[in-house]
């Protein structure tokens, strides 16, 4: 299995799981690849030989059992190794995803087995996100954004919809960081910007596109 083939197998798996959707759209798979969608449908049909995934002209594409496998065995390791570089060589949650982007094309299972042991077997990533564990199964929580939670109310930064480095940059300008508390002290009716307090110290306007990329847990009550 080649890097590309990864890279392929898990841009589709993430693309599944963003839309839900039965099939995949090749256009859908180019713009995160961002590559041609006469390109992708190349190696579509050179994984579909493969039995990776099944391939409908004008349906899409989606994973088998097989494929999805590779997907979450490569998507454990990008994020064990997005928890390495961050808790123990002390990278920022910024500098982190090209790495291991390289990293997660190790072949040595028992390499991940130790990682994760030594890791403490991690269930979230740097950003959030569930890793899942050797079985392939992954903890869920309920996340929702931040801009569905009406004004009033409390709740627990837990995530980003968002990896762009400028973005993560941003939120670390604001000191806003995994586990930070928001309480949304006002929303616009206007435009849905809202004007929220970060950890009951200092006050922030966040944009609807802002809000929407900043997934929280609701503190129901508080």
């Amino acid at each position: 299995m080649s890097h590309t083939e990864q890279n392929y197998i898990k841009a589709i798996f993430k693309v599944q799981e963003m839309t839900r959707a039965e099939a995949v759209a090749t256009n859908d798979i180019a713009e995160r690849l961002q590559t041609q969608p006469a390109t992708v449908t190349d190696m579509i049909k050179r994984l579909a030989e493969k039995k990776i995934v099944t391939y409908k002209k004008y349906y899409g594409v989606r994973l088998t059992f097989k494929g999805e496998k590779i997907a979450l065995d490569v998507i454990r390791k990008h994020r064990l190794w997005e928890v390495f570089l961050v808790s123990k060589l002390h990278f920022k949650w910024d500098e982190v995803h090209v790495i291991a982007e390289q990293l997660e094309h190790i072949h040595s299972d028992e390499l991940i087995v130790r990682l994760d042991d030594f890791l403490g077997r991690p269930k979230f990533d740097p950003h959030g996100d569930a890793i899942p564990d050797k079985h392939g199964n992954m903890s869920h929580s309920n996340a929702v954004p931040l801009n569905t939670i009406g004004k009033k109310q409390s709740c627990v930064f837990c995530g980003v919809a968002n990896h762009e480095d400028r973005f993560l940059q941003y939120l670390d300008s604001l000191d806003l960081h995994l586990g930070a508390t928001i309480y949304v002290e006002s929303v616009n009716a206007y435009d849905a910007s809202c004007k929220v307090k970060i950890n009951k110290k200092h006050s922030e306007f966040f944009s609807p596109q802002i809000a929407s990329c900043i997934l929280v847990q609701p503190l129901y009550g508080k």
